[in-house]
């Protein structure tokens, strides 16, 4: 392979590196009402029709959910990654570029597809829960800058990566990264299209291997 372009490659998790969003994953554990109101929320929050500050906690706290449910949505994580996720992420590190994800996902049930993935924990920034009162996890551990609108750009930016950069993800939260540490945006489309999240982007892809093209073109 050729030098690569980008020195860091930061994916989401949700709808980019697996096939499913976490949350909204959860919410079908519980009635058809509560699981319809949840996936509302999520695409309404991924195409920037109202502020992840305005759903997360209220999703949260309306799923309620368990340590045994966070084990069982790390294995569903694992077992919906989308094709190639694997391929793509062991050839940016065997070109030294640094690998991380970004996502307003649950932190713990994203560690096992992380690990599938080759990818540290210490690399993984995502929303840290803690239980509340009834044994559920319905808080946030601390401030959590990855449940709110703004969170992605404030994260990436402290993380001082190697540059060039590139984002890859499928929602609104994900295109505010573009510019940041003048990363470059990729929307990806192989879950879930959105119009206005497209619109955003530098490049658009379909199949999650299309990265390597434009990290070694």
């Amino acid at each position: 392979m050729s030098t690569p372009r980008f020195r860091s490659v930061i994916f989401d998790a949700d709808s980019t590196l697996a096939a499913i969003e976490g949350i909204d994953w959860l919410g079908e554990r519980r009635d058809a009402a509560i699981a319809r109101e949840v996936a509302r929320l999520t695409a309404e929050a991924m195409d920037g029709r109202m502020s992840v500050d305005a759903v997360y906690a209220p999703r949260l706290s309306t799923i309620a959910p368990t340590a045994a449910e966070l084990d069982a949505l790390g294995a569903a994580y694992v077992a919906a990654m989308v094709p190639h996720a694997r391929e793509t992420v062991a050839a940016l590190h065997a070109a030294r570029v640094r690998v991380v994800i970004v996502s307003g996902g649950l932190y713990p049930a994203l560690l096992p597809m992380a690990a599938q993935l080759g990818i540290a924990p210490d690399d993984v920034h995502a929303v840290h829960v803690r239980p509340g009162a009834s044994g559920a996890y319905t808080e946030f551990d601390g401030e959590q800058l990855l449940a709110t609108q703004r969170g992605k750009p404030t994260v990436v930016a402290a993380l001082q990566l190697p540059q060039p950069i590139l984002a890859v993800g499928d929602g609104i939260t994900d295109a505010a990264l573009r510019g940041v540490d003048g990363a470059t945006f990729v929307a990806y489309t192989g879950v879930v299209r959105r119009d206005a999240v497209v619109a955003a982007a530098d490049h658009v892809i379909d199949s999650l291997d299309a990265v390597l093209p434009l990290v070694f073109a």
